[in-house]
């Protein structure tokens, strides 16, 4: 799976839409997760958190989606 070039350097990225969080370091399922960013991205309704932790994505109210 290639991360969208916006976010190289990004762990996580959210979906403000369903307030959920993507960890792009542990990736499951890569067709999955490719579908998924690639929706997202034509969305526009990502966010990325700094600093680029799940803590912070916790405290901003997204919850960790495992795919």
């Amino acid at each position: 799976m290639d991360r969208p070039s916006a976010f190289a350097h990004q762990r996580f990225i959210g979906d403000k839409r369903t307030q959920q969080v993507y960890d792009l370091d542990e990736v499951g399922d890569q067709e999955a997760v490719a579908v998924v960013l690639d929706e997202l991205m034509a969305s526009e309704r990502f966010v990325c958190f700094g600093p680029d932790s799940l803590a912070e994505a916790r405290n901003r109210g997204y919850r960790l989606c495992r795919i």
